[in-house]
């Protein structure tokens, strides 16, 4: 293989690991600083320009923050839940596809990691290899608050993969392929989402409660067990729990984009109406 094709992969691969940092660091942003408008409050804006520079300044925090491990702990796979957390946020992304190709320098660039024929398939399994990292994080603590924590947070994405699947299930008949390429060209005529709303709004709760989102917020546990499964967990540690979160809201939403939205084509009945303008002027 040549190895120009493996530099593209790592190129491509650290650019987008790279996006879903940005993202997840300006989405707790954001997300704070909305809190703050709902409950009469200012929100973060001491760092930088409306507190555009709280999240570098977080992550500098929790970086020199000292780590802890309890002695009690089982200290190999509380070290590896954390891991085990956040890597299937990351390589969830690698076969969305984000536009159609370009050429660069001669060379035709794709905007996806990877073009694979099961593409849903691939989702439907890393995205359930998160539960083995909350399960040892809950059990490799030692410590019953977090055992408990980590018993519901599996217990809750678990019982919620049946249906997940379903809704996977539905985009793959639709476009009669597994390949998400070809589940988005499906849908230049008309978005899934209005063939099949229903199947779209139980993807929506799914993804909630795959994402611990409220209402579906109960293993995180703040009030009766101390935040849940990473209860033991501080520093960076604890930073891999927090980002293995919300970078899968934000893959979630770009799954959801791409098989009941029409992924990256334009709106199909602005299309038309672009179009239609066009040819009167």
């Amino acid at each position: 293989m040549d190895w120009t094709i493996w530099l593209e992969w790592v190129i491509k691969g650290l650019v987008l690991c790279l996006v879903l940092l940005v993202g997840f660091a300006y989405l707790t942003w954001y997300e704070r600083r909305a809190l703050a408008r709902i409950q009469v409050r200012v929100g973060p804006n001491r760092a930088g320009y409306q507190g555009l520079l709280q999240p570098i300044a977080d992550a500098v925090k929790l970086i020199f923050k000292e780590e802890l491990t309890p002695s009690r702990v089982y200290k190999a796979a509380f070290l590896l839940a954390p891991v085990l957390t956040v890597v299937p946020s990351l390589v969830l992304a690698a076969v969305i596809p984000l536009g159609t190709s370009f050429n660069l320098f001669g060379r035709e660039i794709t905007l996806y990691v990877a073009n694979l024929n099961v593409g849903v398939l691939y989702l439907t399994s890393i995205a359930s290899i998160a539960v083995y990292g909350i399960v040892l994080a809950g059990w490799s603590s030692n410590n019953k608050y977090a055992m408990l924590g980590g018993v519901r947070a599996t217990a809750q994405m678990i019982s919620y993969e049946l249906s997940l699947g379903l809704c996977f299930a539905i985009a793959v008949v639709m476009g009669n392929s597994m390949n998400l390429n070809e589940i988005v060209t499906a849908q230049k005529d008309m978005w899934f989402v209005v063939i099949q709303p229903v199947g779209a709004f139980i993807f929506l709760i799914v993804t909630l409660a795959e994402v611990n989102r409220a209402p579906f917020d109960m293993p995180e546990a703040e009030q009766e067990l101390t935040a849940g499964y990473h209860s033991e967990y501080s520093g960076m540690k604890f930073a891999l729990f927090f980002m293995a979160e919300y970078q899968k809201m934000i893959v979630i939403s770009m799954i959801a984009a791409t098989l009941f939205f029409g992924g990256y084509r334009e709106i199909w009945f602005l299309k038309d109406t672009f179009l239609s303008v066009d040819r009167a002027w």
